[in-house]
């Protein structure tokens, strides 16, 4: 398995209201991608962090294999939700892929 997480810092021109409204359309957009790409296994979007962060939201997902996390990065339905709720309103986006170890008893 692969994780894959991203941390976006939304751009500073928008209102407190604003900024809700367009994490609440990244969460949406994102997390409707739940079973229309193959090998996603699973796809969750926090909105809501501690006064601590210092990140705006996070995107939390797993694939089956690194294939199918670069058959993700270019899927039309994932290319769309980027383009039209994701990208327009990001200032700094931070990611970190990973391979998920399996602990054998």
């Amino acid at each position: 398995m692969v994780k894959h997480i991203i941390l976006w810092t939304l751009k500073d021109e928008y209102t407190e209201a604003q900024a809700e409204e367009i994490k609440t359309g990244i969460k949406e957009g994102l997390e409707g991608l739940a079973g229309q790409i193959p090998g996603l296994i699973d796809i969750k979007v926090i909105i809501h962090g501690l006064p601590s962060s210092n990140a705006d939201l996070m995107l939390d997902s797993t694939f089956e294999s690194e294939e199918a996390l670069n058959g993700y990065a270019v899927h039309p339905a994932h290319v769309a939700v980027a383009d039209e709720k994701v990208r327009p309103f990001t200032a700094i986006r931070s990611c970190l892929d990973f391979k998920v170890l399996t602990v054998q008893p």
